[in-house]
C-alpha cells in the first residue's frame, strides 16, 4: 500500500522548501502542498513501499499500510527514529504487539575506507583489477584440438556453411 500524509501531523517540516519527506524519496513522489504547506504522495500507485519517507519524517505523520505477511488485515506497523536505531512497532490485528530495533549504523562515522590497500586510480596503462596485487602470467594450454572423424551436420542451420 502506498505512503499516505496525516495533515493533523505533517507541519512541512516548519516552512522549510524542501520537506524531509521530499529529499529522500527515491521516487520523487513526495511533494509540498504550497498553501496548505503539509506534504502529499503525488502518486500514490507508483509508491515503492520503502518506507525511507516514512522513518525521515520528524513528526511522525507519514504512515504505509504493512504487508499483508508483515501485518495482515488492520494490523499496523510503524517505525520511529531515535539517535541510533530505528524501532518498529507491529501491531497485529488481534492486538498483540512486537517491538524490535535495528541500529542505524554498525561502525563509527568516517571509519569505513572501502579503498584502503588498493591500487590508486588513474594508470590506464597499468592491466591489474583492483584487488590484484601482480599480473598473473599464462600457463601452458592444458587442452588439445580433437579430431573430427564423422561429423554430423545435420543440426546445421545455415545452408553450406557446415560442409
Amino acid at each position: 500500500m502506498p505512503s499516505f500524509v496525516d495533515p493533523n501531523r505533517c507541519d512541512g517540516c516548519k516552512g522549510a522548501a524542501q520537506t524531509a519527506c521530499m529529499a529522500i524519496c527515491p521516487n520523487d513522489l513526495m511533494l509540498l502542498d504550497p498553501q496548505a504547506r503539509k506534504a502529499f504522495n503525488l502518486e500514490p500507485a507508483a509508491c515503492w513501499e520503502c518506507y525511507a519517507c516514512v522513518k525521515a519524517c520528524p513528526r511522525g505523520a507519514i504512515g504505509v499500510r504493512p504487508y499483508a505477511d508483515i501485518a495482515p488485515m488492520g494490523g499496523a506497523c510503524v517505525p520511529e527514529r531515535s539517535a541510533g536505531a530505528i524501532r518498529w512497532t507491529v501491531t497485529f490485528r488481534n492486538g498483540r504487539v512486537k517491538r524490535f530495533a535495528f541500529p542505524t549504523r554498525t561502525t563509527a562515522r568516517g571509519s569505513i575506507r572501502p579503498y584502503a590497500g588498493q591500487p590508486e586510480p588513474g594508470d590506464l596503462e597499468n592491466e591489474l583489477l583492483c584487488t590484484e596485487r601482480t599480473l598473473a602470467v599464462p600457463g601452458q594450454a592444458t587442452a588439445r584440438e580433437q579430431p573430427v572423424d564423422d561429423p554430423d551436420d545435420s543440426q546445421c542451420w545455415l545452408d553450406g556453411f557446415c560442409r
